[in-house]
């Protein structure tokens, strides 16, 4: 069962890894997604996206991303959007879901979302924002993934069937973050850990 949308730890169980794609080395049983980050959008970024685009297709690769805005660091954020664009296309090609990071940038993120045609699931990674920004992203229809460090008004203010959860590069295990989660939700933490795996295998699967 996976539980984990997102993480950097290249070791982690039952977890969606985000792996570097000019360093791709899967090992057997695990699952990644492969994009190239925002913040290296002109950092040798014709190379990585060469190689994101020869591994999408692989079939441990189960997203594509992360990619996205972000307005505190990285290059221009005209450069950002076109790599964007990029992603959005590859994930359309390729039958595979879209990972979002989006710091200070949700406007902007869903500019590029609606002007780009789209028929994959998207979801923002590591959602830290307020109550007021999420509203337009959910109506969006966007998956919100929350980590460690999440506002709980913003959690309950998101359907139970767009959340999902996720360790980033937190030292907290999964079920901690869960657990957090549903103590915001006021929920029983099975209750959300089953409610998150099925978010997460619909975003994966679509059925």
């Amino acid at each position: 069962m996976v539980l984990d949308f997102h993480t950097h730890c290249l070791q982690a169980e039952h977890a969606i890894i985000n792996a570097d794609a000019c360093r791709f080395f899967p090992q057997a049983g695990k699952c990644y997604s492969v994009g190239v980050h925002p913040w290296l959008a002109e950092q040798d970024a014709a190379a990585q996206w060469e190689r994101v685009q020869a591994l999408a297709a692989h079939p441990q690769v189960v997203a594509i991303g992360e990619t996205g805005l972000d307005s505190l660091r990285g290059a221009p954020l005209a450069a950002q959007m076109l790599l964007f664009e990029h992603h959005i296309a590859l994930a359309n090609q390729v039958g595979k879901p879209l990972v979002v990071h989006m710091v200070r940038t949700s406007q902007q993120v869903l500019q590029v979302w609606r002007r780009c045609q789209h028929h994959v699931p998207c979801a923002i990674h590591g959602f830290r924002g307020n109550a007021r920004v999420v509203q337009p992203l959910v109506e969006a229809g966007f998956y919100i993934s929350f980590g460690e460090h999440f506002n709980a008004e913003a959690l309950r203010q998101v359907p139970l069937c767009q959340i999902l959860a996720e360790t980033d590069e937190s030292t907290l295990p999964i079920a901690d973050i869960i657990a957090r989660m549903a103590e915001a939700l006021s929920m029983p933490a099975a209750d959300v850990q089953t409610l998150i795996s099925a978010n997460l295998h619909r975003f994966l699967h679509r059925d």
